[in-house]
C-alpha cells in the first residue's frame, strides 16, 4: 500500500506543485477550445507589483498546428503517460515556455530595446533533422550554404509568413532528438484560414505588437493550454 501510494505521488505531484516564477510579469495565454482545435485566442497580461494579473487589451485570434495541441517540452511539468509533442506530428506544444528572441527579413523592425532582434540572412539556418548534432538550434555559416541539409534548414525562404517571428521556447537549448523543432510566433497564413505544422500564428499588426511589447527583464511566458486544461491547472500554477 506504501509503494503504491510513493508511485502515485511520484508521478502527479509534479504536475501539481509546480507555478509560474515569481519574477514573470508578462505572459501570452493562448486558450484552444479542446486537443484537437487548431484555433487560439491568445491574451496579453501584466502583473502588477502586488500580485495581481492584468488583461492588456482586447483578445485576438490564432491559428496552431492542423491536428491540434500536445503537451511540450518546457518550464511546466507532465505527468507521466502523457502524450508529448514530437517531430512531424503537426501539433502545436501545450503548456509554459519561456521566450527567445524576435527574427526578421527588416532590420529595422521596431521591438522592446531588451528583446533581442536577429537580422535574418540567407546564412541563417534552424535545423529540424533528427539526427543532427545541431538539431532544433539555429547556425549562421560563415559562407552561403551549399549542402542539399543546408539549404534546407535556411530560415530565410522568401516566405512572408516567416519574414517575422519570435522564438518560442519548446524543446530547447536542451533538445530531445525528435521531441518537436523550430517552434515560433509567426505571421498567418490566407488571413488565418490556415493551420501550421505547430507554430502559433496570428495577424502581422498582433506579432509586431508582442514584439515591441516583450521585456526580457520581465520574464515573459507563454501559456498554451485547450480550456479544459487551462481551468484545472489555473490556480496551482497561478496563471492569469
Amino acid at each position: 500500500m506504501k509503494t503504491s501510494l510513493l508511485f502515485f505521488l511520484f508521478f502527479t505531484l509534479p504536475l501539481f506543485s509546480f507555478e509560474l516564477p515569481r519574477n514573470t510579469s508578462q505572459a501570452i495565454v493562448g486558450i484552444a477550445s479542446g486537443w484537437n482545435s487548431s484555433h487560439v485566442t491568445l491574451h496579453r497580461y501584466e502583473r502588477s507589483r502586488n500580485g495581481a494579473w492584468q488583461l492588456i487589451d482586447q483578445p485576438f485570434k490564432g491559428r496552431l498546428g492542423s491536428n491540434g495541441l500536445a503537451w511540450g517540452r518546457g518550464l511546466h511539468p507532465h505527468s507521466a503517460g502523457v502524450t508529448l509533442k514530437r517531430e512531424g506530428d503537426r501539433r502545436a506544444p501545450a503548456g509554459v515556455f519561456s521566450l527567445g528572441g524576435a527574427w526578421g527579413y527588416d532590420p529595422n523592425t521596431k521591438h522592446h530595446p531588451n528583446l533581442s532582434f536577429n537580422r535574418i540572412t540567407t546564412r541563417d539556418l534552424w535545423v529540424e533533422d533528427v539526427k543532427s548534432p545541431h538539431y532544433n538550434k539555429h547556425i549562421r555559416l560563415n559562407r552561403e550554404p551549399s549542402a542539399a541539409w543546408e539549404k534546407k534548414a535556411q530560415m530565410r525562404q522568401n516566405d512572408y509568413a516567416h519574414s517575422l517571428k519570435l522564438f518560442i521556447n519548446h524543446n530547447a537549448p536542451q533538445a530531445v532528438a525528435g521531441g518537436g523543432s523550430s517552434i515560433f510566433f509567426h505571421i498567418w497564413r490566407g488571413g488565418g484560414s490556415k493551420a501550421t505544422f505547430g507554430c502559433t500564428t496570428m495577424h502581422e499588426s498582433q506579432l509586431k505588437t508582442l514584439i515591441q511589447w516583450l521585456n526580457p527583464q520581465r520574464r515573459p511566458v507563454y501559456v498554451l493550454l485547450p480550456q479544459s486544461e487551462y481551468m484545472a491547472r489555473r490556480l496551482q500554477w497561478k496563471l492569469p
